[in-house]
């Protein structure tokens, strides 16, 4: 089981940070950066295909969201290794977590989005990335990793506590993601469990 998490100064305890060159500054609210809602996303790289890895050892999400995905290594880089994207988080399948952005900076996660009329998701909700894809079930330590997570991003920042999405919430038209496998109702109630305990 693992300690609960705790974020200070944008930055999560327990994740590794490797910073990312795809964010700038949030729009600021009441002399703060707005941080408001919560984006769930789910990635995999090559598609489907998880723990991959580069020759380096690095893992492709985290290459990706480096810049640093080489086309040579797969057909499916060769039209994504030029996109400048990133989120704050990577929870792995086996539950281990990167931060790649601070949660006080502007994350390039959501794309062309909106949410309860408001356009531009980005300035003002965290991005979670999952590794997984729609087609099937996540784990349970990624659950239950998210479960903390999140309950440590209501406490920081307790704007998000109503405003928990998916990619698919703010851009249907566009996006799937976290897929029909994610289990809403299950990680709502771990992280009332968490907040109760905490």
């Amino acid at each position: 089981m693992m300690n609960n998490f705790t974020i200070k100064n944008g930055i999560l305890s327990g994740a590794e940070f490797i910073s990312s060159p795809n964010f700038n500054a949030r729009p600021i609210k009441n002399d703060q950066p707005e941080v408001s809602g919560i984006v769930i996303h789910n990635i995999s790289l090559p598609p489907s295909e998880f723990g991959k890895t580069d020759k380096n050892g690095m893992h492709f999400v985290k290459a990706f969201f480096q810049n640093q995905l080489n086309p040579d290594d797969h057909d499916y880089f060769k039209d994504i290794h030029t996109l400048q994207v990133s989120a704050h988080l990577f929870i792995e399948c086996d539950g281990a977590v990167t931060q790649f952005v601070n949660f006080n900076d502007r994350a390039w996660h959501a794309g062309q989005s909106s949410y309860l009329g408001r356009a531009n998701c980005n300035d003002f909700t965290i991005g979670i990335e999952l590794e997984g894809d729609d087609f099937s079930p996540f784990t349970d330590i990624q659950y239950e990793v998210l479960a903390k997570i999140i309950a440590a991003i209501h406490v920081a920042y307790p704007a998000t506590c109503r405003h928990l999405m998916g990619h698919s919430d703010i851009a249907p038209v566009r996006k799937t993601d976290p897929g029909e496998f994610f289990e809403w109702s299950r990680l709502r109630q771990m992280i009332d469990e968490q907040l109760i305990s905490s």
